[in-house]
């Protein structure tokens, strides 16, 4: 089924600090509803070798140490995290503007700007039969013909026409999303979700593809802009 719909805001996110994870949680809500979150962000997370460090961050609000201790006891024996502690809590800055500046501030040092990871960049037309395999995330200037296949652990970007068939977010990550300049392709497939025979816009229009709700939806990437709304980059 394709659909477009807006994104939805969860009460968990899960980010890569170079090697560990930081978890950042809504401590208003249920334990339950947390833990079932959680559940859900780190099932996605499979092709990670081991969790050697998570760090939960509540906010600054000191009165939610039980909760990161009974969040560190579900991590441990849930998915065998080796160590657990609280984000670091930072007063902001006295000037003005101060409280914005120190977000973007730790945001850098602690996300994107420390950050490794495995993107396979290629540059050219990928023809009929052939395959293109990336661990992580896969970028491609140029067309991707029918009958040819471009594979991705994470998202797919295709800086050209999308003709041929497109896999990312392989096994299991639900969150990737294929996005091309020219968005016409055989078939996609996200995570396990797959479609075949999408309806062909009018044009040459920028979209990208999304699971949402246990369906696969094409949408507007300019008109939709779905990572204009974040107030700093952040890792995917």
């Amino acid at each position: 089924m394709i659909m477009k719909k807006k994104d939805q805001k969860h009460s968990v996110k899960l980010k890569g600090i170079g090697k560990n994870l930081c978890l950042s949680v809504n401590p208003v809500l249920p334990l339950k509803s947390l833990k079932k979150e959680i559940r859900r962000l780190f099932k996605n997370e499979k092709q990670r070798e081991n969790y050697a460090r998570v760090t939960i961050d509540v906010g600054n609000n000191g009165k939610h140490e039980a909760l990161v201790e009974k969040l560190g006891i579900f991590l441990k024996k849930e998915f065998g995290v080796n160590s657990v502690s609280r984000a670091e809590k930072k007063p902001p800055p006295k000037r003005s503007r101060g409280a914005e500046r120190w977000v973007r501030k730790r945001d850098m040092e602690h996300s994107w700007n420390n950050y490794q990871t495995d993107v396979l960049m290629l540059s050219g037309r990928v023809r009929s039969g052939q395959k293109v395999t990336a661990k992580k995330h896969l970028v491609i200037m140029g067309d991707v013909n029918p009958g040819a296949e471009v594979m991705a652990g994470g998202d797919i970007l295709i800086i050209g026409s999308l003709l041929g068939t497109a896999i990312a977010g392989q096994p299991d990550n639900e969150n990737s999303i294929i996005l091309s300049l020219d968005f016409r392709p055989t078939q996609i497939q996200i995570g396990s979700y797959v479609a075949a025979g999408l309806p062909s816009s009018p044009g040459k229009l920028t979209e990208y593809a999304h699971v949402e709700a246990g369906n696969i939806i094409v949408d507007n990437y300019l008109e939709i802009n779905p990572f204009g709304r974040l107030p700093w980059p952040q890792v995917r």
